[in-house]
């Protein structure tokens, strides 16, 4: 039996890897079906829609001057049960029915000492100039950084002159 490209064969499942499943034909010939090709939804597990032994509608895609033989079930198909399922709606994949009451968040609450503490928006009855609240952010960086660096030189096992001790 001589495979034509473009036509539908049926054939047996001889083989499963984790990229595709392997069809055998009358005549001896074997092609493979990659994992891409064996349905039009996302299959993470071939064994979910194959079995081997089982005989399925394959339609042969290509065969290169190897003799590898590449094969697609999912273009087998009808035109119709081609297509990947499309999600209803302009809401996605989302069930119909009203939203559950969305949750507040948390707010964020930064540890002692860390990035992330310094006021960004001073407060609006603050007088101070813009000089003034650079100033102070300076200076709560120099100081934060200072203990940052003080946190990893006792982590190292280095002493406060910088030498190992």
């Amino acid at each position: 039996m001589g495979l034509e490209v473009g036509e539908i064969y049926e054939g047996k499942v001889t083989g499963i890897t984790k990229f595709g499943a392997f069809v055998s034909f009358e005549g001896g010939q074997t092609g493979m079906v990659h994992i891409s090709e064996i349905a039009p939804t996302f299959v993470n597990e071939i064994h979910d829609f194959v079995s081997e032994g089982q005989v399925v509608r394959v339609r042969v895609l290509s065969i290169n001057s190897d003799g590898k033989i590449s094969l697609s079930m999912k273009k087998a198909l009808p035109p119709e049960e081609q297509q990947r399922p499309r999600r209803p709606g302009p809401g996605g994949g989302r069930k119909p029915g009203p939203r559950p009451p969305r949750q507040p968040r948390p707010e964020p609450q930064p540890g002692p000492g860390r990035p992330g503490d310094f006021e960004w928006q001073g407060r609006r009855n603050d007088s101070g100039s813009f000089e003034d609240m650079m100033s102070r952010f300076k200076q709560t960086s120099d100081e934060k950084m200072s203990d940052l660096k003080r946190g990893n030189e006792s982590r190292r096992g280095y002493s406060r002159r910088g030498q190992k001790g």
